[in-house]
């Protein structure tokens, strides 16, 4: 009874004390951005960035964005910068991320969004020139560049 006792008991020790060093794991990680792009009733925009995290790593990224709604408009953003939740690796941070957006903007054209790709999230912001006005869904999708 007292050795099942005693393995059980290390068993939890264990299983706990993994689940401190994952979490300890966890690194935060930042998007520097430019986006250009222009919209008619359908959304389209591509840029480029760069990732940076807090455990040195860090990846030159393409991005572009898709999706349709009722939208006109024509953007640059420049100075764009965002920040992802937690995550284990950089590599969870490539892929689509789904998009809503609700804009107007004249001359000085600004953008502020939480995109979601299952449990990351990423907030972005920027300012820029150009003109918008309307409402888009669609997808935000970050691919590592060669």
């Amino acid at each position: 009874m007292k050795t099942c006792m005693i393995a059980t008991l290390l068993t939890l020790a264990v299983a706990s004390g993994g689940a401190l060093t994952a979490s300890a794991q966890l690194i935060k990680c930042k998007l520097t951005f430019t986006l250009k792009g222009w919209s008619i009733a359908y959304k389209t925009a591509k840029g480029s960035g760069t990732i940076t995290c807090d455990n040195g790593q860090s990846a030159r990224v393409a991005l572009s964005t898709k999706g349709g709604g009722f939208t006109v408009g024509e953007s640059t953003i420049s100075d764009g910068k965002g920040e992802f939740s937690e995550v284990g690796s950089i590599d969870e941070l490539f892929g689509s991320y789904a998009t809503a957006d609700a804009s107007a903007g004249a001359v000085r054209s600004s953008t502020a969004q939480v995109l979601t790709k299952g449990n990351v999230s990423l907030a972005i912001s920027g300012t820029g020139r150009g003109w918008d006005l309307g409402i888009s869904f669609g997808a935000f999708r970050i691919t590592k560049r060669k």
